[in-house]
């Protein structure tokens, strides 16, 4: 798997997980649940990975949806 992006912003999150499920490509959300251990200030970023077959297709998906800013820059 390969992370695809990395945020503090919950929205985002349920946005570009929305994209991914309607394209059918599977993710992870890694570090949903950190709020717990820092207090609910959401100061830990969230991190929302991809299979390796699917990077180059959600990170297109991405694109065009006008979220190329918020991508990971590629390894």
């Amino acid at each position: 798997m390969r992370e695809l992006l990395r945020t503090n912003d919950i929205v985002l999150v349920s946005a570009v997980e929305a994209l991914l499920d309607g394209a059918d490509i599977g993710h992870l959300v890694l570090d949903q649940n950190m709020s717990i251990i820092e207090g609910s200030l959401g100061v830990l970023p969230r991190r929302l990975l991809v299979g390796n077959d699917d990077f180059a297709a959600a990170r297109q998906l991405l694109s065009e949806a006008g979220l190329a800013h918020e991508l990971r820059l590629d390894d």
